[in-house]
């Protein structure tokens, strides 16, 4: 959980990914705190539950998730969408596309690969952020919809990369899967939670807000 004192100049909050993240935000739009610039997902919920929760620690809140993106995307435009902003904090949600490529034949990257390239991606953030929270947030799928045996057991073997990566890294992790696993547990159908097994519904994004703000800034 991050502590924070009061500020003297405002912070800014970086999140970063894919489709799950990017959610139809306007792309053009690079405003802080502009919901048309947040999408409508998961980004967009825990800003509001931030912004209301902490009114005088002066947050600035940034969504640039582009939906397809893999951790080779995210490395070409790291500078321009992550560096250049100079985030306090730095949320990065990747892997699934790696993988879906990968199945679909549209990549050929391995476990190993997402390794070194998503440990470069972190290094070199830690590297010029020396400051910077850097928050990791765990993959994931649900069965069903396009999700199927072929997806597994490569699925896990990345996802306990990335938790791997943000030890290695002293980064905070936020257990999406492991939270929508508990969910379905507690006897929800899984598309109820993403439909496609992939993308969450407005249900997966409110519940992926709220573990991450929880594991981020501790409820409060």
């Amino acid at each position: 959980m991050l502590q924070m004192s009061m500020p003297s100049h405002p912070r800014v909050l970086l999140f970063q990914g894919d489709s799950i993240t990017d959610v139809g935000r306007v792309r053009s739009n690079r405003n802080g705190n502009d919901p048309a610039a947040m999408g409508t997902g998961y980004p967009f919920l825990a800003m509001c539950r931030l912004l209301a929760a902490r009114p005088h620690e002066h947050w600035v809140v940034h969504n640039r998730g582009i939906s397809g993106d893999r951790v080779p995307d995210l490395e070409a435009r790291w500078q321009q969408d992550c560096l250049k902003l100079k985030p306090e904090v730095v949320s990065i949600l990747i892997g699934i596309n790696d993988l879906w490529h990968k199945l679909n034949g549209d990549s050929h990257g391995t476990p190993a690969s997402y390794e070194a390239e998503y440990g470069a991606l972190l290094t070199r953030t830690r590297t010029a952020l020396p400051e910077a929270r850097l928050v990791v947030c765990e993959p994931f799928v649900l069965e069903t919809g396009v999700v199927h045996d072929s997806w597994f057991p490569e699925f896990d073997q990345r996802r306990a990369i990335a938790e791997r990566l943000a030890e290695q890294h002293a980064a905070l992790w936020v257990p999406f899967h492991r939270s929508f696993e508990a969910a379905v547990a507690r006897g929800t159908d899984p598309a109820y939670w993403a439909d496609d097994g992939v993308h969450p519904t407005p249900a997966g994004h409110q519940l992926m807000a709220d573990v991450w703000y929880e594991t981020v800034f501790g409820g409060g």
